[in-house]
């Protein structure tokens, strides 16, 4: 019988094993990359595009195309669009990032070809009716009012506001900026970004040569959005901004946020980031946690995250403490830090920390879905697999004394810029 007494022996993930894609070309030129597994006749579609022509005077504009995209074409309306997608079993759904924006299809095999025409006319043929925008607009203005009055949501605002500045990174939306959207603008953006030049697809599931097929049939034609556009790129100082203090005498609870512009995924030192990270902040059993929540009790939860865009990365570290004990966690923050650089990690806590984020990769790695998005994490870094070779050799191999000098490489306190909103 099992002795539960006992706890199960723990070991090392061995081996990770990634399914890479099958490139293949549309008619049309646009590139198809496909993780082809699973059993089930369901297949996930992702039509992703670059966001383009950057404007700081219009910074609603790639976010409300993105929203409004499958609110209405010539020929259908918003809940005719719904009514047929709905009635094959499939779900559409749209995603905008800060460099990509993405239009996900789910549907059955055998509904491909049906949902794939609806999906064109989305892309070919979108005219963001006034009333759709309207009510975007409204609903998007009461949305921001509300969070406007949440310490955590003013704290990450003026965090990347204070790093990025006035881009998507960045942007400092304020409810005027919605009263500004008009519809031409919208149709402008949408002829210039969603255009078949400016799309990568990336597939998953059961999708072999017939499905491939179809989509080409579809998708391989001319597509009628062809507007020149400039893809958008940004460059930023690494400086600081000292000490942000947002007073607010009423609050209960103050929220903390602080970091500063690091490296990304495609710098050398990046995974060995990452170990670090996770050990200061980056799981449960973090530092952070057990000192600021776990022994001092000023907090519910603590976190700290290493985050890589296209064009910058950034180190930052959250929480949201009481407001009587909000400079006590500060301290205790720097002092957490502090020792990172000057003592050696032990073995046994940094074995912990291998096993938590090496036994966290191959968790993720569950389905042709999870494996696609891994695709993605490299293919969009100009990347290949070697980099999760890499990753996992240096989680694996790195050693207490790495830890301690990529600690003072990159944790200077000096230079994070500290966002307080609440009561200091």
């Amino acid at each position: 019988m099992l002795n539960r007494t006992l706890a199960p022996e723990s070991k090392l993930v061995d081996e990770i094993s990634f399914i890479e894609p099958l490139k293949q070309v549309l008619d049309n030129g646009i590139p198809v990359f496909t993780i082809n597994a699973g059993k089930q006749e369901l297949v996930r579609i992702e039509f992703i595009f670059e966001n383009v022509n950057w404007d700081a005077s219009k910074p609603l504009d790639a976010i409300a195309t993105s929203h409004l995209i499958n609110n209405g074409t010539s020929t259908l309306s918003a809940k005719e669009i719904a009514d047929k997608v709905d009635y094959y079993g499939a779900f559409l759904q749209t995603e905008y990032g800060a460099d990509q924006t993405c239009i996900k299809l789910y549907t059955l095999n055998k509904h491909l070809q049906s949902v794939l025409p609806i999906l064109r006319s989305i892309l070919n043929d979108s005219i963001f009716p006034e009333q759709e925008l309207a009510i975007f607009i409204q609903n998007q203005k009461q949305s921001l009012q509300v969070n406007l009055q949440k310490n955590d949501f003013l704290a990450r605002k003026h965090f990347a506001n204070a790093l990025f500045g006035e881009t998507p990174y960045g942007s400092n939306i304020q409810p005027s900026n919605y009263d500004a959207l008009k519809r031409a603008d919208l149709l402008d953006y949408f002829k210039a970004g969603y255009t078949s030049q400016n799309c990568t697809i990336f597939v998953a599931g059961k999708f072999e040569s017939t499905e491939f097929n179809i989509l080409n049939s579809v998708f391989g034609k001319k597509w009628d959005n062809n507007e020149n556009a400039t893809p958008n790129k940004y460059e930023f100082l690494a400086d600081h901004k000292g000490e942000v203090l947002v007073e607010r005498p009423e609050a209960i609870q103050s929220a903390i946020r602080m970091g500063r512009m690091a490296i990304t995924r495609n710098h050398p030192d990046f995974p060995g980031f990452q170990v670090l990270n996770c050990l200061l902040g980056g799981y449960f059993g973090s530092r952070l946690m057990a000192n600021i929540r776990e022994d001092k009790g000023y907090t519910y939860g603590i976190g700290s995250a290493v985050a890589s865009l296209k064009d910058a990365g950034y180190f930052f570290i959250a929480t949201e403490v009481g407001a009587e004990v909000c400079n006590n966690a500060l301290v205790e923050i720097e002092k957490e830090i502090s020792i990172l650089k000057k003592e050696l990690v032990a073995e046994e806590e940094l074995a912990l920390v291998r096993n938590y984020m090496l036994g966290s990769m191959l968790g993720s790695l569950e389905n042709a879905f999870s494996h696609a998005d891994k695709f993605k994490n490299v293919y969009f870094s100009g990347l290949d697999y070697g980099y999760y070779e890499n990753y996992i050799k240096t989680v694996k191999t790195i050693t207490a004394e790495d830890l301690k000098a990529l600690a003072n490489k990159y944790l200077d306190t000096n230079s994070f810029t500290k966002v307080v909103v609440g009561k200091k």
